[in-house]
């Protein structure tokens, strides 16, 4: 009998990702939207839709109804612990069999930026849902470059605050491809598992540039800037103060050499080594390219 697999976040990079790492598998998907306006990408990936958010604890009941497996995002803010914590109560009271919570790397109570600290928290509680559980811990995701295509393709050049930094950044597509691998096998075979995805190497973004000087056949350069500098940019995108402030405290992380390792991880989940930067700026090259250089 199919299990029915409950995804949150289901607009956003990863879940989308995630669905369509599930496409032809035996599962029932279902997706949580905030808002019916936003359900035509889940549909289109044969998912059921249900309208709630997990800021709202009483429009969560219908979409954990008869829910075996939960696949749990919650959004970067200063309420993320409580929207983890009413979603694992609507899991709790629908009788949800497992939770696969996306945490984040690094995640701890003295973790040097605020979403590792907050993630720290519900990874907590996750842990003693009375569920299975499984919590993945990605590093930097490679899918963020995509922020940058704009310069990249207007100048040839993009501009990052994180210094010489080198971090073992990971492809989202392998995140998800890791997500599925978890909810397809047995419920009891990952529980009790936190998991750290990262890419194959340590690059940094001049390897970066590199890479998309290869793929694009043009010359890009990497151009570091200052912590001030870059929130001028973030702060005229209009880019929340509190996720500007989350993007420094990253920054400065990784600037320091906290994101310089690498795991065998999804090798091993997955039986196959993850993706490399080479992979996705030739995967996403057109996403860098101008129109004037088709």
């Amino acid at each position: 009998m199919s299990r029915t697999v409950l995804i949150t976040g289901a607009t956003g990079t990863v879940s989308t990702a995630l669905m369509n790492a599930l496409e032809g598998a035996d599962v029932d998907l279902r997706a949580l939207v905030r808002e019916e306006s936003k359900a035509d990408g889940p549909r289109k990936r044969n998912a059921e839709v249900v309208v709630g958010d997990l800021a709202d604890a009483r429009s969560l009941p219908p979409a954990f109804e008869g829910v075996q497996d939960v696949w749990l995002l919650t959004p970067n803010g200063p309420r993320a612990p409580e929207h983890n914590m009413n979603a694992v109560w609507a899991a709790r009271q629908a009788g949800v069999e497992r939770i696969v919570r996306l945490s984040v790397v690094g995640a701890a109570h003295d973790a040097p930026n605020r979403s590792g600290r907050l993630h720290a928290l519900s990874d907590r509680e996750t842990e003693r849902c009375g569920m299975l559980w499984t919590i993945l811990r990605p590093l930097w995701f490679m899918q963020n470059l995509l922020n940058e295509a704009g310069d990249i393709s207007a100048t040839g050049t993009f501009s990052l605050n994180m210094a010489s930094a080198r971090i073992g950044m990971i492809d989202v597509r392998d995140i998800a491809e890791c997500a599925a691998r978890v909810l397809l096998d047995d419920p009891d075979r990952h529980h009790g598992q936190t998991y750290t995805l990262t890419g194959p190497r340590s690059r940094t973004f001049a390897e970066v540039a590199d890479q998309l000087s290869l793929a694009l056949g043009r010359p890009i350069t990497h151009l570091p800037v200052s912590d001030d500098a870059k929130r001028k940019t973030l702060v005229g995108y209009g880019v929340p103060k509190w996720i500007v402030d989350m993007i420094e405290e990253y920054a400065q992380a990784y600037a320091s050499g906290w994101g310089d390792f690498v795991t065998d991880t999804v090798a091993d989940l997955l039986g196959h080594p993850p993706r490399d930067i080479a992979d996705f700026v030739r995967d996403h090259a057109a996403a860098f390219t101008s129109a004037d250089d088709t």
